[in-house]
């Protein structure tokens, strides 16, 4: 996951004044304070709403959780009942018509939670930092995800993982899911992760050995279509944090996890 828009993110956050702004699917959308004449958002202050928002609190080892009762944990509820809801629907009626329903999932802050890592680098980002917190394997699970995957998959739908984890990460990224109860299709088959070094095929219009121009958005986008054009599955839900996992189409419906901390376009 390429984050170095994460400075950005928190000084376009603070265009926006208050914590309501961070309910399911409301954060980072469209802020910007570019063009604006107004005294931003205090920084400071902003960081507070955020771990208001997620109950911020260290547990006995040292470690930022979020709370379970917090207002995060509860826009992740409205979300993860709206998708299992839909997702029960367009199951039976896929299944039914001989379709192969599947959904994709984001991993990181959709899958495995980073707040501890955003926390203690006070929502920065370093690539040395970021590979060795993500090779630790030990992140905790976004509150429902791994429900969520689990039910996507008795409800008889195809799941995939659709992440800007590196492919030198996969070995952590896949020991961390099962650590948080996600088991479920994560060979390499299921799980898509950035591989620059040798881009596959579908990607040849912005990727080449040794040559990756790739947006976030053409990466992702792209998996999906190969997914729905190339292995025959129709994607009934794409769930992530950000709105680069959820443009470009190649999905039927798309679910917004919220996240304040960073923003990757």
């Amino acid at each position: 996951m390429h984050k170095s828009l994460r400075l950005a993110a928190v000084a376009a956050t603070c265009a926006v004044a208050g914590a309501a702004l961070y309910g399911a699917g409301a954060a980072t959308a469209g802020q910007t304070t570019a063009n604006s004449t107004h005294e931003p958002y205090n920084i400071g202050l902003l960081v507070k709403d955020i771990d208001a928002y997620y109950g911020t609190a260290a547990d006995a080892d040292g470690v930022y959780q979020a709370s379970p009762t917090s207002p995060y944990a509860q826009d992740l509820a409205s979300v993860d009942r709206a998708a299992r809801t839909y997702i029960d629907k367009a199951a039976r009626k896929a299944l039914h018509k001989g379709e192969k329903p599947a959904v994709v999932f984001d991993i990181d802050d959709t899958l495995l939670l980073s707040l501890d890592y955003e926390k203690r680098y006070n929502y920065t980002y370093n690539s040395a930092s970021w590979a060795a917190y993500v090779n630790r394997a030990d992140r905790p699970a976004v509150f429902g995800s791994p429900e969520l995957v689990r039910y996507a998959e008795s409800k008889g739908v195809e799941v995939f993982y659709n992440s800007g984890l590196s492919e030198a990460q996969r070995s952590a990224a896949v020991a961390n899911l099962k650590k948080v109860g996600v088991d479920v299709n994560l060979d390499a088959d299921h799980m898509f992760l950035k591989n620059t070094a040798t881009p596959p095929a579908y990607l040849s219009a912005c990727a080449t050995p040794g040559t990756w121009t790739c947006t976030t958005v053409q990466y992702k986008s792209g998996t999906r279509e190969h997914i729905e054009r190339d292995l025959g599955y129709d994607i009934i839900a794409n769930v992530g944090d950000q709105y680069s996992d959820l443009e470009g189409g190649h999905a039927d419906r798309t679910y917004k996890l919220p996240n304040p901390t960073y923003f990757v376009g």
